[in-house]
């Protein structure tokens, strides 16, 4: 009988951490989203996702919080916001970068008080760098290489 607890404990001691959820809030519900990419920070080994975009209903104007676990927070990580104007005009994506290691929150606001958010969604960088068909790095707007998403987790807004 202790030979086969210890064996349950050591097979449940190698199995995978859980994969990391990221919470969104906005207009009062809360939407926890699994992953819908998760690598290594090498990007050498994906696992299989459960993840779905997660959904909120947003008034125009209103903001969406989002919140990071420590295993994100601790790397670089990227927020990209889709979003029309009060027109309905699709609005150029905004993006921003935390690299410091110590922000777990992050608000996405409208540009104007009758846009409405469409997406929003975090992306944990890996420490890969994208590259050509030639394996040359794929360089942004400053010449410097482009880092590679190794986790993505999305909420798809429904306008109300």
């Amino acid at each position: 009988m202790a030979l086969l607890a210890g064996a349950v404990a050591a097979v449940a001691g190698c199995s995978a951490p859980p994969q990391p959820e990221v919470t969104f809030f906005a207009d009062g519900d809360t939407e926890r989203a699994a992953p819908l990419r998760y690598c290594d920070a090498l990007l050498t080994s994906c696992e299989p996702t459960r993840g779905e975009p997660a959904t909120l209903d947003v008034r125009p104007g209103m903001p969406v919080q989002v919140s990071v676990p420590s295993e994100v927070a601790r790397t670089p990580w990227v927020v990209n916001i889709q979003y029309l104007d009060d027109q309905g005009r699709p609005q150029p994506v905004r993006q921003e970068v935390f690299t410091s290691g110590e922000r777990h929150a992050y608000t996405a606001l409208p540009e104007a008080p009758g846009d409405q958010l469409l997406v929003v969604e975090v992306q944990q960088l890996g420490a890969a760098y994208a590259a050509d068909a030639q394996g040359d790095p794929i360089l942004d707007e400053a010449g410097e290489p482009q880092l590679v998403a190794r986790a993505v987790w999305s909420l798809r807004i429904q306008p109300s």
